[in-house]
C-alpha cells in the first residue's frame, strides 16, 4: 500500500486527503471509496485511459484488485482534483514509478490524453498544504497564479502527467514559481463623478456609503441616472488590502469563476445580478455548495437595478447577511458559513410605470397599483439601508455645462476623502475586529459615538416623530459618525446628525 495526499474543499477551506492505493492478486475490481460522489467514480475511466496513453500498464488488468480509499471517510469527496493523486498512487503501487510522496500535495483533473486541466479551489488547498506542513504542491498549469499568494510553499506546475512523473523521478525538474505577494490593485476603469451632472446629493449620498460601508437605496424615475450613479462608486472605494486580496480571491477560486477575472482579484467587486436570479443564485447553496451573489460582492458592492422586481423571497434572504456580514447555507448534504461582507447598493422606480415623482411626464398607475409595487420590498429589509435618496430629472442647463478643468478628476478627489476617513475608523477600531462604522455593534457605539446634549435631543425629537425603529435609531448614529469621519471631526454634531436623517425614508417603517 502507498499513500499520497490531496485536499477536498468544503465552503471556503479545505481538508487534506489521504490518497490510499493498495494493489493486491485477485479478480479485477477498480474501486474508489471514502464517500466518493459521482465524479470522482467517474475518474477511474479517466485515469485508465491516461495511464494506456502514456505508455504505462493501465489499472484495468486481469488478475489485479486495485482499492483507492480517501481518507477522512466522513467528508465527501467530489470534483477532479483528486485524478492526479489517484493516478500516482496506482502507478508507485504497481511498481512502475519510484519516488517519494512524503510532504507533496498532488491536485489535478486529467485528460484522456495524460494532460493536466486546471480545478477550482487551488487557494484555500494551499492555504491548507502549508498549513499542515507540506513543502510541495503539484498543480496543472493555469492553476499556479493563485497558489502563488501562499508563502512557504513550492509550487510546480505541469501540463501532463508525464512531466510531473519526470519531475518526481529525476528525469526533468519542473521549475517552481517563485512565490509574490498580492499585486497592487489595478483599479478598473470606472465612470468618473465629474461626468454626471446635477446629481450632486448622489454623489453625496454615495460619498458617505463609500466612506463608511453602509448600505443605499436610490429612487427615481427611469432615466435620471441611477444605474450609472451605482457603478461610479468603483471610482472612489479605496483599494483592498494584501489580506483582502487573499480572501476574495479564495472565493472566487472556489466559485470556480477566477478564470473570469483573472488569476487574482485586485478590485473590490462590484456584482449586479439580473432581477430573475434565484434565491440560491444569491445566497448561495446547490447540489455541491457554492458561494453566490452576496459572498462574491465580499468587500465589495452588490448592485441591485428594478430592487422591486426581485423575486419576495430573493429579497428577503438579504436580511440576516445585510445584518451579521456573513451567511450560513444549510442543506441536506452540510452547512457552511459563507463570508458577505458587502455593501448594498439598490436602485428603482417609484411605481411601476416609473413616472410618479417625474413633474413632466403622468404617472398611469392606481393607488393600489402603486402601494402593491413598493409593499414588495418589507419594512425590516428597508430599515437594513441606511440611505434613501430621491434621484431626479436633471435640467437642460446642467446637462451642457463643461467639466471643470484640473490634472485630479473629481472621484479621484472623493476617494482621498474616502480613505482619509476609512483610515480613522481603521485606526479606532483597530483592536475590535471590524472595519468599518456600518459593523458597529452596541459596545463600539457606546465607546466611540457620544452625543452631546443638543445632538441626543435632536436625534430623540426624530425618533418620536418619524417613529423610528431601534435599528434606525442606532444607524442614524453609526451614519453621523460617517459623516464626522468625513468631517475629519473628532466628535458627533449636531449637523451630522440632521444631515444623516435627511436620508431616512420620508415614511418610516
Amino acid at each position: 500500500m502507498v499513500t499520497l495526499y490531496s485536499a477536498q474543499v468544503t465552503g471556503l477551506d479545505a481538508t487534506i486527503i489521504t490518497v490510499e492505493a493498495d494493489l493486491s492478486p485477485g479478480l479485477h475490481i477498480f474501486s474508489i471509496v471514502g464517500l466518493a460522489d459521482k465524479e470522482v467514480q467517474e475518474s477511474r475511466e479517466r485515469i485508465g485511459v491516461a495511464i494506456r496513453n502514456l505508455g504505462a500498464q493501465p489499472p484495468h488488468k486481469k488478475s489485479q484488485r486495485l482499492i483507492i480509499n480517501l481518507a477522512p471517510a466522513d467528508i465527501k469527496k467530489e470534483g477532479p482534483a483528486f485524478d492526479l493523486a489517484i493516478a500516482l498512487g496506482f502507478l508507485l503501487a504497481s511498481g512502475q514509478t519510484r519516488f517519494d510522496p512524503a510532504r507533496k500535495l498532488f491536485a489535478g483533473e486529467l485528460g484522456l490524453d495524460g494532460s493536466l486541466r486546471p480545478v477550482a479551489g487551488i487557494l484555500p488547498m494551499a492555504i491548507a498544504a502549508r498549513l499542515a506542513g507540506f513543502k510541495t504542491l503539484y498543480l496543472p498549469a493555469g492553476n499556479g497564479s493563485e497558489a502563488s499568494l501562499i508563502q512557504g510553499l513550492t509550487i510546480k506546475e505541469a501540463r501532463t502527467l508525464q512531466s510531473v512523473l519526470d519531475d518526481l523521478e529525476g528525469k526533468r525538474e519542473l521549475a517552481p514559481i517563485s512565490p509574490r505577494p498580492p499585486p497592487s490593485s489595478a483599479r478598473r476603469e470606472a465612470i468618473d463623478f465629474s461626468l454626471i451632472r446635477g446629481q450632486e446629493q448622489a454623489k453625496r449620498a454615495l460619498e458617505i456609503a463609500a466612506a463608511g460601508s453602509h448600505n443605499l437605496l436610490m429612487q427615481g424615475p427611469p432615466g435620471t441616472g441611477k444605474t450609472i450613479l451605482a457603478r461610479a462608486i468603483v471610482g472612489i472605494l479605496p483599494e483592498m488590502s494584501e489580506d483582502e486580496i487573499v480572501e476574495v480571491t479564495k472565493i472566487y477560486s472556489v466559485a470556480g469563476v477566477l478564470k473570469h477575472h483573472g488569476s487574482v482579484i485586485t478590485d473590490r467587486p462590484f456584482r449586479s445580478p439580473h432581477h430573475t436570479a434565484s434565491a440560491i443564485a444569491i445566497t448561495g447553496g446547490g447540489s455541491n455548495i457554492r458561494p453566490g451573489e452576496v459572498t462574491l460582492a465580499h468587500h465589495g458592492v452588490l448592485f441591485l437595478d428594478e430592487f422591486p422586481e426581485f423575486q419576495s423571497n430573493v429579497l428577503e434572504a438579504l436580511r440576516q447577511p445585510l445584518e451579521d456580514k456573513f451567511i450560513t447555507v444549510a442543506r441536506a448534504s452540510g452547512v457552511v458559513q459563507f463570508p458577505a461582507d458587502f455593501m448594498l447598493i439598490a436602485a428603482m422606480n417609484p411605481c411601476p410605470c416609473g413616472n410618479l415623482t417625474n413633474p413632466q411626464l403622468r404617472c398611469v398607475c392606481t393607488p393600489g397599483v402603486i402601494a402593491k409595487y413598493q409593499r414588495k420590498i418589507s419594512g425590516p429589509l428597508l430599515d437594513r439601508i441606511d440611505l434613501h435618496i430621491e434621484v431626479s430629472n436633471v435640467d437642460v442647463g446642467k446637462l451642457e455645462e463643461k467639466a471643470g478643468s484640473g490634472s485630479e478628476s473629481e472621484s479621484e478627489a472623493v476617494k482621498k476623502r474616502v480613505e482619509q476617513a476609512r483610515s480613522r475608523q481603521h485606526e479606532r477600531f483597530r483592536a475590535g475586529g471590524i472595519a468599518t462604522n456600518s459593523a458597529m455593534a452596541l459596545r463600539e457605539l457606546k465607546n466611540y459615538c457620544r452625543l452631546d446634549e443638543a445632538s441626543r435631543e435632536v436625534l430623540a425629537r426624530a425618533y418620536e416623530r418619524f417613529a423610528m425603529s431601534v435599528r434606525s435609531y442606532y444607524r442614524t448614529i453609526k451614519l453621523s459618525r460617517t459623516i464626522a469621519d468625513l468631517d475629519s471631526a473628532e466628535n458627533i454634531s449636531t449637523g451630522h446628525v440632521l444631515e444623516a436623517l435627511q436620508y431616512r425614508p420620508k415614511v418610516e417603517i
